[in-house]
């Protein structure tokens, strides 16, 4: 009934099995490039090219440096940040462009930053 290739092949169960595991390692392998890297906004940042322009550093663990002033940040929904300092609480709208970030303020007024490191 069967060919000599068919008796070998795997059938029913063993087809689940199978196929479970390959959906299972490809969505580990997705999953493995999905939020566990850098975010975006890590690293030092300028407000301009002169050489009074601010300086921003966002750290990975949510701290914001700028002067000697210390503060922190958190990510929203619809890519938002908010930064906290003693004086301050600012919420921004944030827009990347390959080594530009883009503050937009609930105004509409916008500030350009470029990353330094």
């Amino acid at each position: 009934m069967y060919s000599a290739d068919m008796r070998n092949k795997p059938t029913g169960p063993a087809i689940t099995r199978f196929a479970f595991a390959s959906v299972l390692a490809v969505l580990l392998f997705l999953g493995a490039g999905c939020g566990g890297g850098t975010k975006p906004i890590v690293g030092k940042w300028k407000t301009g090219s002169e050489q009074n322009a601010v300086t921003w550093e966002f750290l990975e663990n949510g701290a914001a440096l700028s002067g000697n002033i210390r503060g922190k940040y958190t990510l929203g929904d619809q890519n938002r940040i908010k930064i906290q300092t003693p004086h301050a609480t600012f919420v921004y709208q944030l827009k990347f462009a390959g080594d530009r970030m883009i503050w937009v303020d609930p105004k509409g007024t916008r500030m350009e930053l470029t990353r330094v490191q």
